[in-house]
């Protein structure tokens, strides 16, 4: 199975990294939209598995969520579409998802199942490193990387402290807020950006508010190692419900122009 390491190895640029709803807005169109993506230069996928309380999500990945759920979407669902991407291709996968999800499958089964999937590994938005033994273990043990969010208000002592505990790549916010579309990235980003390459050689991997090819560039000449882009893509879905047929060239088209940008 292909690591985050030996893609990040590999790459020339910054790694654009995609971000979907699982299901949205059904597992086929899901399915075909993610393949899409793929075909169209996505060098690392992050997945969302349905919540109903998605506290970090604003109002775009909230109504991806319900069409999930509303599709039918479940765990179990989720673990056989992640084996179907899989198949497709070896693409390292992350999942974005929240702790309740987990708790209620049983932690220690559920980075055992979906590691055997094909997931590199689990970030979970409303888990603090405060609490991350919980999942250092279980995570070790399945094989799984360790992915941990910094902010841009993290003090660097304790941006140190979730560098230490990042395998994978270190999530980070660009902004104060909820994940959605934005016109301008936070000026925040660079300094946050320059301060965490001074303190680890952990990969450092951008998302919330990441919507444009222009913002896509900013991000690599700041030295971002990744580029996550949710929001904006979710949206093109939320636009074309009326034509799911056509869904996932629009996504793969956007893509396409995020890649030749970085």
């Amino acid at each position: 199975m292909k690591t985050y390491k030996q893609t990040f190895a590999e790459l020339k640029q910054a790694a654009l990294i995609p971000f979907f709803v699982i299901g949205d807005p059904d597992f086929d169109t899901s399915l075909a939209i993610v393949k899409a993506a793929i075909d169209a230069g996505a060098d690392i996928l992050e997945l969302g598995i349905a919540f109903s309380d998605p506290i970090a999500d604003g109002p775009t990945i909230q109504k991806a969520d319900i069409r999930a759920i509303d599709a039918g979407m479940n765990i179990q669902k989720a673990k056989d579409f992640i084996k179907k991407i899989k198949a497709y291709k070896d693409i390292p996968i992350g999942l974005l998802m929240y702790y309740n999800l987990i708790y209620q499958y049983g932690t220690e089964k559920f980075f055992a199942d979906f590691a055997a999937a094909g997931v590199n590994s689990v970030l979970i938005a409303d888990l603090s490193i405060d609490d991350a033994d919980e999942v250092l273990a279980p995570a070790q043990k399945a094989g799984l990387d360790t992915v941990f969010m910094v902010t841009p208000n993290t003090e660097t002592e304790r941006a140190k402290r979730i560098a230490e505990k990042c395998t994978g790549f270190i999530y980070t916010v660009s902004l104060l807020g909820v994940t959605g579309g934005r016109d301008q990235l936070s000026d925040m980003i660079k300094p946050l950006i320059t301060r965490l390459k001074s303190i680890t050689d952990v990969p450092v991997c951008v998302g919330f508010g990441v919507s444009t090819p222009k913002h896509a560039v900013q991000l690599a000449q700041a030295g971002a190692d990744g580029v996550i882009i949710g929001s904006r893509i979710v949206k093109i879905i939320e636009d074309n419900l009326n034509d799911k047929k056509s869904i996932p060239a629009k996504v793969a088209e956007f893509i396409k122009e995020i890649k030749k940008a970085i």
